[in-house]
């Protein structure tokens, strides 16, 4: 492929033609987490193995990214495995945890340093962070999962600031991704719950109240790289693993099986995303 030799790269594919990607962007290091702007869907955030956080915007005709964090030591130094646009329409912060124990605020608009920087320390050691997310419609509260296994809550602001609560041994391996339960239209019962997957070859359900997990759903014969929440049906999650198993649970229906297997092709499955209206999963 022509983008072969680069760095790293950000294909955005369109669903009418599955021959070739509709763009083609890169960067100086390989991408380890990328997502569009929730309040601008023409802007691609990705943070990269370097440390680097970078921005691509569609509208513009060039490959490169239109702002990237500068590699220095007021940002990332390590690998950055999550990156987030949170808050409002008129005021958001790109928020990205790296493997160094950091967790930076970015304004989308400026990235020569970051806004806020908090160093994620737990007795007094950093967390080398692989996974996060953010309790759904907060900017503040958020679950991580780290290299060793271990998951923590924490707090971007106010008295309980940095990480708070710990959920000691909460794997065997390294956490591959967290997804907070979204809120599914009003109801609040469900969003002190979040999915965890690992390179230990499971998944597992927590409450951000409950030092033990809920239940652990260990189907998967290999390492499972990562899991999300349906943003429509409550009781709906998927999952894909170093098998190229996709793999759709209903709690609802069966904690043992899933209710939908589904080999993906003969490599590792790394990542998945569900459509908005939550009728299709994309798989890679």
């Amino acid at each position: 492929a022509e983008y072969m030799g680069v760095g790293g790269a950000c294909l955005v594919w369109s669903e009418r033609s599955e021959a070739n990607p509709e763009f083609i962007f890169t960067c100086e290091s390989p991408v380890t987490t990328a997502k569009f702007s929730p309040y601008n869907g023409q802007l691609i955030v990705a943070g990269t193995y370097s440390g680097q956080v970078v921005i691509w915007d569609m509208r513009v005709q060039k490959r490169t990214p239109v702002l990237r964090t500068p590699l220095s030591s007021e940002g990332h130094t390590h690998p950055i495995y999550s990156a987030s646009v949170v808050g409002t329409q008129n005021a958001h912060n790109l928020v990205s945890v790296s493997t160094d124990g950091r967790l930076c605020s970015w304004t989308l608009d400026m990235l020569a340093q970051p806004q806020e920087v908090a160093e994620l320390n737990h007795t007094k050691k950093p967390i080398a962070v692989t996974a996060m997310d953010f309790v759904a419609r907060d900017a503040n509260a958020y679950v991580v999962g780290a290299e060793d296994g271990a998951l923590f809550t924490g707090f971007r602001h106010g008295t309980k600031e940095g990480l708070d609560a710990q959920f000691a041994s909460a794997h065997f391996g390294m956490i591959t991704n967290v997804s907070m339960h979204p809120q599914n239209g009003s109801d609040k019962a469900f969003t002190d719950l979040f999915l965890s997957s690992s390179f230990d070859w499971t998944c597992r359900l927590w409450s951000t109240s409950a030092p033990e997990p809920i239940y652990s759903f260990e189907d998967a014969r290999e390492y499972v790289y990562d899991v999300k929440w349906s943003p429509r049906h409550p009781a709906l999650f998927a999952s894909c693993d170093g098998a190229g198993m996709l793999d759709v649970w209903d709690l609802n229906t069966n904690t043992e099986m899933p209710v939908a297997k589904r080999q993906i092709g003969p490599h590792a499955a790394n990542a998945l995303a569900w459509s908005h209206d939550g009728s299709k999963l994309a798989v890679g």
